[in-house]
């Protein structure tokens, strides 16, 4: 652990802080393993169901700048505990029988916790970071807190795969609640680090909407790019679990081994955007997803269905690759920027309009998905990666992009 310290203050709470990072990417992988299967399994959720879901499980993020704006004065450590204890609340009552309502109740009082505390980890990283460091403190986190997704995804998978074929259990729903209530023991634990004696106990600078000409190219990518992410995020487990009957255990592992290719990739994404630019990387990424998004939707029509499970899974995890492009669209936003203030604020209503659209794609694509079938979703889909690609067209090349 020293070498990890050495980039933050001494005496800042630094060792506390990352433990509690690592905690949160452990919940947070437990979470992402199980709901899907959960969902299904033990509440009986179809395609409408989870889109439904989807759209108030993201409504905090779409309020999240108004949710901070009435925080303005607490600090970013008393609003990681706030975090922390909503979601303890939320994830551990998913283990208590109850109707699919109250489901929904509180995987949204999860994300309530889970949204508030994102924007203000990296804000607490760079607070505490040596002089000079703050990328590499802001490195080193998310390198643990892709460990921690790792760990809980592991966790999960160990959890199912004893309980199914070594314990025998009948009942996959105690399974599910084993998880539930570990990871919120594990949150209540996190609650716990933000309590440290040395922690810099102060507000940041909070975030504006900010709405400028020279952005627009930017929004309309943000919003292209919400509706591409719920897509993914809501319909494309369900692909698995739906049609291919993948377990949690699998689901688990899938998610597992991406987390862990992430680790490596997106170093290399990153390089590629730094030698051909944001421009082509933005154009050439949603080009691919326009072949990933017919593999989701028609693998099962083209492949006998043992080989489409593989082909799909194969699918899933480049799909998880691709995604880390889209740091792309905030290094174009780093360009025209004038001002860092100009900048966070601009990435800050980025945040909010891909939110918007992902509210909205969630309850609508679980709509088409029982209507017309998942082929039309996931071609609705690749025709958005397409008008991506021509709305990154449309950016003026300068050098280096």
């Amino acid at each position: 652990m020293r070498r990890p310290l050495s980039s933050f203050k001494p005496r800042s709470g630094a060792a506390p802080f990352l433990l509690y990072h690592a905690l949160w990417g452990v919940i947070f992988g437990c979470f992402m393993a199980c709901l899907n299967n959960y969902l299904v399994e033990i509440h009986g959720f179809d395609a409408r169901d989870r889109g439904v879901l989807e759209f108030f499980r993201e409504l905090p993020g779409l309020c999240l700048v108004f949710i901070l704006a009435l925080l303005h004065r607490v600090s970013d450590w008393k609003i990681m505990r706030l975090g922390a204890i909503i979601a303890a609340i939320g994830i551990s009552a998913l283990a208590l029988p109850m109707h699919f309502i109250f489901v929904g109740f509180f995987v949204t009082l999860w994300a309530f916790g889970e949204h508030i505390v994102m924007p203000v980890r990296s804000a607490v990283a760079m607070q505490i970071a040596a002089p000079g460091k703050g990328g590499r403190a802001l490195g080193i986190l998310s390198s643990i807190g892709s460990a921690g997704m790792i760990a809980g995804n592991l966790m999960v998978a160990a959890v199912f795969f004893v309980g199914v074929y070594f314990v025998a259990s009948e009942s996959r729903v105690v399974l599910y609640n084993i998880v539930w209530i570990v990871a919120g023991l594990l949150a209540v634990l996190a609650v716990f680090c933000t309590l440290s004696k040395q922690v810099v106990d102060i507000p940041s600078a909070r975030p504006r909407l900010l709405f400028r000409k020279k952005f627009t190219i930017f929004y309309a990518l943000e919003l292209l790019y919400g509706a591409r992410k719920q897509i993914f995020l809501t319909f494309g487990p369900l692909v698995l679990i739906k049609i291919y009957g993948a377990d949690t255990t699998q689901i688990a592992l899938l998610l597992a081994v991406s987390a862990f290719a992430n680790i490596f990739l997106s170093p290399v994404i990153g390089r590629l955007i730094d030698r051909f630019g944001y421009r082509t990387i933005m154009i050439v990424d949603t080009l691919i997803l326009f072949w990933v998004c017919l593999l989701y939707g028609f693998a099962h029509r083209l492949f006998p269905l043992d080989i489409a499970i593989w082909v799909v899974s194969v699918n899933f995890l480049f799909d998880n690759v691709i995604s880390t492009a889209s740091m792309a669209t905030s290094l174009y936003v780093k360009d025209i920027s004038e001002s860092q203030d100009e900048l966070t604020s601009t990435l800050s209503t980025g945040i909010s309009a891909n939110h918007l659209v992902a509210v909205i794609a969630a309850p609508l694509g679980g709509q088409v998905w029982v209507t017309y079938g998942v082929g039309t979703l996931f071609v609705f889909a690749a025709v958005m990666a397409l008008v991506n690609s021509a709305v990154a067209w449309c950016i003026k090349r300068t050098k280096g992009t």
